[in-house]
């Protein structure tokens, strides 16, 4: 068994303690998280992948801590999976596909190491090497059943003038906007309503910052009478850029990954990814149930309970209600409504769905399948 080393190892070479209850007791499992950019607190990936692993460590008796590596490159990475290594980690999860590139090149060297990817699967830098060794496994997440239950949900409210602004066209995001988009047709179909959704009113900003710039683009779209009314902002902290606007034009925001509902009242739900859930089910079939997925990589949603809508004093719909959500996410779980994930899809889902006469037969029967 390993000795866990005590923080003063690590401040020695110059990393910063963020963690909590570090112990120097024998144990077989070491668990280190390692953050990216971000801080532990970031409301976000960061926040909920370590509030899984520590809600894992708690109930199991197991050590856990995160650490901030110094920088984001891919030698600060590598330099921080080198040395929570050394000293006793045996377990590291890593948030976000900043860590792609790091995990891929250290995974060979620490075959007895056990590396979690959340949101992203092990490349080289030139995308020529997608190498995965069976004691790395990747989550990734069906970000499009999200976003397909947040456009459901706002259209089914009343919102009938609806953006998206996504961080940067990475897969993830393209998916949260196509799911998005698919929800909002979807639900104005079998609920007879006219909605705008103007080309013009879905783009992708370029970055994930919370810029002055971004709090302008969106001004402009809240302006007006013509105005969008709620803006999906798939885009990090550039989504707090986006509730500045939102607070000024008394409109409406959607946040993304997880509950933003705390960050700013406009904010009236968020397409969830369930990090914590996701993280602990995966450390639980590795500690616990002995049966790691290493060499794969698990593509969760819905079924997985893995995406969602927050509930409680986070669903802030009016009229649209948690049993309505209810009844919709048992569809999507079962698989009675197939999300598109590409444009190609998505044009086909609302030609299929959208404007077919018998949607209502096809969504009375949904429901029924689902009640069963």
């Amino acid at each position: 068994m390993k000795k866990f080393f005590a923080l003063i190892m690590f401040v020695a070479l110059a990393f910063a303690f963020i963690g909590c209850d570090v112990t120097t007791e024998e144990t077989d499992w070491n668990i280190v998280m390692l953050t990216d950019v971000g801080t532990i607190t970031d409301k976000s990936f960061n926040q909920g992948t370590w509030e899984g692993v520590k809600a894992f460590a708690d109930t199991n008796d197991i050590d856990a801590i995160y650490f901030r590596p110094n920088a984001g490159t891919q030698a600060d990475y590598e330099e921080a999976i080198d040395l929570v290594i050394a000293n006793g980690a045996n377990v590291v999860v890593c948030p976000g596909f900043l860590f792609e590139t790091a995990i891929h090149a250290k995974q060979s060297q620490y075959p007895n190491v056990y590396f979690i990817l959340i949101d992203g699967t092990p490349h080289d830098a030139n995308y020529t090497d997608f190498t995965q060794t069976s004691n790395t496994l990747c989550i990734l997440f069906q970000e499009e059943q999200s976003g397909f239950l947040a456009g459901y949900a706002a259209v089914a409210d009343g919102y009938d003038n609806l953006g998206f602004m996504g961080g940067m066209e990475l897969p993830a995001v393209i998916r949260f906007g196509i799911g998005y988009v698919a929800g909002a047709y979807y639900a104005a179909e079998i609920l007879d309503k006219t909605i705008t959704f103007n080309a013009s009113r879905y783009t992708y900003l370029g970055d994930f910052n919370n810029d002055v710039a971004h709090t302008t683009q969106a001004a402009s779209w809240y302006s007006g009478d013509e105005g969008v009314d709620i803006i999906f902002a798939a885009a990090g902290g550039a989504g707090n850029a986006v509730m500045v606007a939102a607070e000024t034009a008394n409109k409406k925001v959607i946040g993304v990954d997880v509950d933003q509902a705390a960050q700013s009242t406009t904010v009236i739900s968020s397409a969830m990814k369930l990090l914590a859930v996701a993280v602990g089910q995966a450390l639980t079939d590795l500690i616990i149930d002995d049966d790691f997925a290493g060499g794969t990589v698990l593509n969760k949603g819905a079924a997985q309970d893995a995406v969602g809508l927050p509930l409680g004093e986070s669903f802030k719909f009016t009229t649209f209600t948690e049993a309505q959500y209810a009844t919709l996410l048992a569809q999507v779980k079962a698989g009675t409504i197939v999300v598109p994930t590409s444009e190609a899809e998505l044009t086909t889902f609302i030609a299929t769905y959208c404007g077919n006469p018998s949607i209502a037969d096809l969504i009375a029967k949904a429901e029924t399948e689902a009640a069963d």
